[in-house]
């Protein structure tokens, strides 16, 4: 069976009112805490994660910056990735997302709900814009999430090149850099069945603006993706 169904038909009896709420966060945005918001969200994160049969085994949380703003990360691999992370960071975070997810429904108010943007790479002018939004938030002190993949990997946990430009947002803003590994994230939505599966997400060491202020954003990219690496390695190694 599908995951999503699964995940849906093991809380139907909570659907109706989750979904009610939600889309109300999403049409009055401004009208509503962001903490409130946020706590919803993962209230449902939780419920579908546990409804799919999926174990996210998570460490490192510690390294979330507890104030201030901050950029995470992470390697990209499937649908599931945003989901992750915000069903196991506390703090509450937007996201730079593709304009094909935007549009997804759930995903689509999520987004509202978390001021997430929506980038197109084909678009120059466009994507410069999310950019300067993103680093104007993570100046006025929340956090983001960035995939600098700028696609999702169809070979499991290997990556693909960081594009070193999403990392502007980070050295524009001065903020800590917090990366984040995922493993095995592209079992839970993007391939069939529903099956128990475990996913592991990793929140890195934090890397202050003062180690990386005078490097190049090649060379952060670099710094982000070896580390990242290094993570997924230790712990495929172990398998």
């Amino acid at each position: 069976m599908n995951r999503i169904v699964t995940m849906v038909l093991k809380n139907l009896w909570i659907v109706p009112g989750a979904w009610f709420k939600l889309c109300k966060y999403a049409r009055h945005a401004d009208e509503y805490p962001e903490e409130e918001k946020y706590r919803h969200i993962q209230f449902i994160l939780k419920r579908a994660v546990r409804g799919g049969n999926v174990d996210l085994q998570v460490s490192g949380t510690e390294n979330i910056p507890a104030e201030g703003g901050f950029m995470f990360y992470a390697n990209h691999q499937g649908m599931f990735d945003v989901l992750a992370v915000a069903a196991t960071c506390d703090r509450p975070i937007g996201a730079v997302l593709k304009k094909e997810l935007y549009n997804i429904p759930f995903l689509h108010q999520v987004a509202i709900c978390t001021k997430s943007f929506a980038m197109n790479r084909e678009d120059v002018r466009q994507s410069l814009t999310v950019i300067q939004n993103v680093i104007r938030e993570v100046k006025a002190g929340r956090g983001y999430l960035i995939f600098p993949e700028g696609t999702r990997s169809k070979l499991g946990n290997q990556m693909l090149d960081f594009h070193s430009g999403s990392f502007r947002c980070a050295t524009k803003s001065k903020c800590p850099i917090v990366p984040i590994a995922l493993i095995d994230c592209f079992k839970v939505l993007d391939q069939k069945g529903s099956k128990p599966v475990a996913v592991q997400i990793h929140y890195l060491t934090p890397i202050p603006y003062e180690e990386y202020q005078n490097l190049s954003t090649t060379e952060l990219a670099a710094l982000v993706k070896d580390r990242i690496a290094q993570k997924i390695a230790q712990c495929t190694a172990q398998e």
